[in-house]
């Protein structure tokens, strides 16, 4: 069976962008940043100015943190110059020219970062997950903690919950086309997942394996102690509260017991 017609507005597999669809379906740039603020805030007693993103792709955070303040400046840090491209494109497409000037993206490996130290460091959308040996996420945290200032803060999110070593799918829905979380593959033994993200469009076109993921799945206690190890001196796991239905609601708090849900995201603050 072919296609089906396409009717006006629609997006196809053939006009969509994929990085739109990512930004879309995957990013929430302004509830990361209030993670940020409420993390310094309740942690420092302050807000920073100066962030650095690694893994930084689409820059949807980046423009959304020089928006927040006049101040506020990012280092975004990712190794595929394609999505740093459309990154730019869009910074200059949708911000003014000083907020254009207070974001600086660059090629570098996040192992080996040529800057100067930063108040904050962000590693967000699970990247660092592709560290799949112990001592390579070792190095990689103690590469940050020594890119950091005194006192500075890095901040990173995990996931997990029993259906994360489930392979299965996940649907959900927005305007014009379906994202499709797919894990495709679980080694329970190494930890190794494989996961994709398709999109599927009103007229039946699809794009499979937009996106792939390659990765270790990485426990809490693991992460927390591998931060500890590389130096860090105080190391706190932010849990999202529940609402009546049992979903999440938002609000994020300090938590030391979590709970043993099927799926969650918690956000890590590792102090220096």
């Amino acid at each position: 069976m072919g296609n089906r017609p396409v009717k006006a507005g629609w997006i196809t597999a053939k006009t969509a962008d994929v990085n739109d669809l990512y930004e879309q379906s995957v990013q929430c740039p302004e509830s990361e940043v209030d993670l940020i603020l409420q993390a310094w805030k309740e942690i420092k007693g302050r807000v920073p100015t100066a962030i650095r993103e690694d893994f930084c792709g689409t820059s949807a955070v980046a423009r959304e943190w020089v928006r927040r303040d006049e101040l506020n400046t990012v280092l975004g840090v990712d190794l595929d110059e394609g999505v740093l491209c459309w990154a730019q494109n869009k910074i200059n497409k949708e911000l003014t020219q000083d907020q254009i000037g207070r974001i600086k993206l660059v090629k570098q490996d996040v192992m080996h970062v040529d800057a100067d130290p930063v108040e904050c460091v962000l590693a967000m959308n699970f990247s660092y997950y592709g560290f799949k040996q112990r001592d390579r996420l070792k190095k990689y945290f103690s590469t940050v903690h020594k890119d950091l200032l005194s006192g500075g803060m890095f901040l990173l999110d995990a996931y997990g919950g029993s259906d994360s070593f489930l392979e299965m799918d996940e649907e959900r829905d927005f305007d014009g086309f379906t994202y499709v979380w797919d894990q495709h593959y679980v080694n329970p033994i190494t930890g190794h997942i494989i996961n994709y993200i398709h999109f599927e469009f009103p007229n039946g076109s699809k794009i499979n394996r937009a996106f792939t993921y390659e990765w270790r799945l990485w426990s809490l206690p693991e992460i927390q102690d591998v931060l500890l190890e590389s130096g860090f001196s105080d190391v706190r796991v932010y849990w999202e509260g529940t609402d009546e239905d049992g979903g999440g609601n938002g609000v994020w708090k300090i938590d030391k017991t979590g709970e043993a849900c099927a799926g969650w995201v918690a956000y890590i603050a590792a102090t220096k």
